[in-house]
Order: structure tokens, then C-alpha cells, then sequence
């Protein structure tokens, strides 16, 4: 006995099959789009520390060798930039026996993937002024990831190619959090307008130092301060 298809049934299918495949491309672009974040997300927060690392164990080689050469420049080059310099080394003892990132010469986003970034116009290592380094809490190798465990007394050593200074924290990590637009913790004697957290010796002879991250590990235009005073210097060459 043959079993004949009803109308019902035959109209059925047309239909099925009208709205599939509008369905399963918008399911395909979804999963296309979930895929593209996650490996931004894993280049931001993997990829960047991963290249940032390299390339600050090149740049620290580089600084040894030319110093070795007694040259005073050193010039890199960083994601196609070549106009960068380097020009010391910090260790925090807070952070590890192996803490070592280089410095380099302004605050863009090349000198910042690579290490410290010197603001420009503050003091030089170990000069009367202030000293001010900014660098990244995460991604490019998050060199100030534990800033807030940084606490008063705590030791930040600066190398250059004659001398190591070694600079003495004055307030903690996690003191101070100011916006982004706050530039007088970069002035050669920090006053806080607010009469807040700031240098405790404000003389202008001062050798300061002044560490500056973002205050939350994901995006935020706030800042978190550190500063400290030069302790004494050892001359090495």
C-alpha cells in the first residue's frame, strides 16, 4: 500500500528550509564574532606581555653592550619606531630577584610597550627634580601590575651607565589615585591641590621619583601615584 504525502506536509518543508539558512548564517556570524573577541581578548592579555617582554630583555641586552662601549645613547627600535632611547633599568626588590624593565625616553605608546616611559621634561636619574615614570598595570608587559603592593620604605633602583640610585618610596601604592588630567605629579616639586597625599619634603633641591599606573587593571581614566625620595647613589664606572 502506498502512502501519499498530504498537502500540509509538502508546504512544510518550502518553509523549513526558507528560514534555515538565514539562521544558520546569523548563528555562524555570532560564533565568527565570539571567536574574534576572545582572540583579542587573548592577544591583549597574553599576546602584548608576550612581545612586551622580548622586547624589554632586548633592550636591557642592548643597554649592557653599548654601556660596555661606554656609548651614552642608546637608540632602539620599538614596533617601527627608531627615534626611541633607552637610558637605564629599574629594579624593585618588592617585585622579584628578576624585576628589571628598561626606561625609555617619553610616554608613547612605543616606549610604553617596551618598558618605563621617562616623562619628558622631569628630571634626569638621580637629578634634583622629579623623576617620573609611567607605565602600563596590565597588558605590554604590565610593569606596575602590583603597584599596590608597593609600601612606604620600600627600595626602587635606577641603573644607569655609571651609577645605580637608589630611590626610597615616601608614600604606598595604592596612597594616591588621581584622574588622568592631574599633571602636578609630574611638576618638579608635586604640590596636591587638595592638600592630599604628596612628597613630604617639598624642598626644591629635592631628588624625587614618581611612579604612575592606572588605578584598575581594565580601562580607566584615573591614575595611581607613587612618590619617593633618592636615598643614596653607587657610582659603577
Amino acid at each position: 500500500m502506498s502512502v501519499q504525502q498530504g498537502p500540509s506536509d509538502t508546504a512544510a518543508r518550502p518553509e523549513r528550509g526558507r528560514w534555515s539558512k538565514p539562521t544558520l548564517w546569523l548563528g555562524l556570524g555570532l560564533i565568527g564574532a565570539g571567536l574574534a573577541i576572545l582572540g583579542w581578548l587573548g592577544w591583549e592579555f597574553f599576546g602584548t606581555n608576550w612581545v612586551s617582554h622580548r622586547t624589554q630583555a632586548r633592550v636591557i641586552a642592548t643597554l649592557h653592550q653599548n654601556w660596555e662601549h661606554d656609548q651614552r645613547i642608546t637608540r632602539v627600535s620599538v614596533g617601527g619606531d627608531n627615534r626611541l632611547r633607552a637610558s637605564a633599568i629599574v629594579r624593585i626588590p618588592r617585585f622579584g630577584s628578576g624585576y628589571q624593565v628598561p626606561v625609555l625616553e617619553g610616554t608613547s605608546d612605543a616606549a610604553l610597550a617596551a618598558g618605563f616611559g621617562h616623562s619628558s621634561g622631569t628630571a634626569a636619574p638621580g637629578g634634583v627634580g622629579n623623576f617620573a615614570l609611567a607605565g602600563h598595570r596590565i597588558t605590554h608587559g604590565e610593569p606596575l601590575h602590583d603597584m599596590p603592593d608597593l609600601q612606604v620604605g620600600d627600595r626602587i633602583l635606577v641603573q644607569t651607565r655609571t651609577r645605580v640610585f637608589t630611590y626610597v618610596l615616601d608614600t604606598a601604592g595604592d596612597a594616591l589615585t588621581v584622574p588622568f588630567t592631574a599633571t602636578w605629579v609630574t611638576d618638579p616639586v608635586p604640590t596636591n591641590p587638595d592638600g592630599g597625599i604628596q612628597p613630604p619634603d617639598r624642598s626644591p633641591n629635592q631628588h624625587l621619583i614618581t611612579l604612575t599606573t592606572c588605578s584598575e587593571l581594565f580601562h580607566t581614566d584615573n591614575r595611581l601615584v607613587a612618590f619617593g625620595h633618592l636615598a643614596w647613589t653607587r657610582v659603577v664606572r
